[in-house]
């Protein structure tokens, strides 16, 4: 990836938080920055295929509109990156990722109800042949994963 310039800076730092609700969020960004929606489009496409964007997205408190659980597999090494591409496969599952020790692979599964959520995590047993800790919020907490990129 090349280094980003002052308008990749802004689009990746200015736009964490407060995104825009509107049935035109990328116009209003650009009217923000002072450049077309197309070239706001082309950016993020750009920054997108650079890796340097994950995804684009809201994020919700867990469970205010449907059902979310954080779970988890213990997965033999040997299995381990074929298991998590079968996990991500999953419609419902909006990330996953690895940690030492047992289980050794975390993810988040997301559904509109809590019968989905079940369906998703059995069809995850049953792809995998592993049972799935299924690990239900009990308590919320937040954290603000958003933070200035450069200085400013």
């Amino acid at each position: 990836m090349t280094a980003p310039d002052p308008l990749d800076r802004q689009l990746l730092d200015r736009f964490q938080r407060d995104f825009p609700l509107d049935p035109r969020p990328y116009a209003r960004i650009a009217e923000r920055l002072g450049c077309g929606e197309a070239e706001v489009l082309d950016r993020l496409a750009r920054l997108t295929d650079s890796g340097a964007i994950g995804r684009i997205g809201v994020t919700l408190r867990p469970n205010t509109v449907g059902a979310s659980t954080l779970a988890a597999l213990d997965v033999p090494p040997g299995r381990l990156e074929a298991v998590a591409a079968a996990v991500s496969a999953v419609e419902e599952v909006n990330h996953n990722y690895q940690r030492e020790g047992s289980p050794n692979l975390w993810f988040v599964v997301t559904a509109p109800t809590r019968p989905r959520l079940d369906a998703a995590l059995e069809r995850i047993a049953a792809e995998t042949g592993l049972p799935v800790l299924d690990l239900p919020m009990e308590a919320g907490y937040h954290l603000d994963l958003g933070f200035a990129l450069w200085d400013r």
